[in-house]
């Protein structure tokens, strides 16, 4: 082989080398791609999480994110030497749940699928439902839903006693 064809070829594989390395970092910069589900009893995260060994996912749950970081690792074939290494090794994800969602983070649970997804399946809390409203009676003054309660209570709402001096009763 002539020194020209050995110098292109080592300048083609620097150029693929550098190719690869900025691939896999704009890889690994580019948040991982998910879908968020609901239903009635909790909310369903899936992300996509190709290669990954359970030891290498690390999940929390913080401020109504759940954050995500994927480590995965290129296993090396005997008689092969890499020549485009453009996979991202270290890949990271977050999703924000609604700012209404009441979720039980104990409760929690990560799963990987066969077909190279994680899935993160967070619990509702059942503490926090909704409360139907209803309109009030007309029948019912607001003074009597006050005098319901304790006798003391509703005396210290009445404005003439706010004037009222104990000390100076006879």
């Amino acid at each position: 082989m002539s020194r020209l064809t050995e110098l292109g070829e080592s300048a083609a594989q620097t150029v693929l080398d550098r190719v690869g390395r900025g691939v896999s970092e704009v890889q690994e910069r580019t948040p991982l791609p998910y879908d968020l589900l609901e239903s009635d009893e909790a909310y369903l995260i899936i992300f996509d999480a190709p290669g990954i060994e359970q030891t290498d996912v690390q999940v929390q749950f913080l401020d109504g994110k759940v954050e995500v970081r994927l480590d995965r690792f290129r296993d090396f074939y005997e008689d092969f030497e890499m020549r485009f290494p453009g996979r991202g090794l270290s890949l990271d994800g977050s999703v924000s749940l609604p700012d209404d969602a009441a979720v039980d983070p104990e409760r929690a649970n990560a799963t990987l699928g066969r077909n190279g997804t994680l899935q993160i399946r967070l619990p509702k809390d059942g503490r926090h439902q909704t409360v139907a409203v209803s309109e009030a009676d007309e029948n019912n003054e607001h003074d009597e839903m006050i005098d319901s309660g304790d006798s003391d209570a509703s005396t210290a709402n009445n404005t003439d006693d706010a004037n009222h001096d104990p000390d100076t009763d006879s």
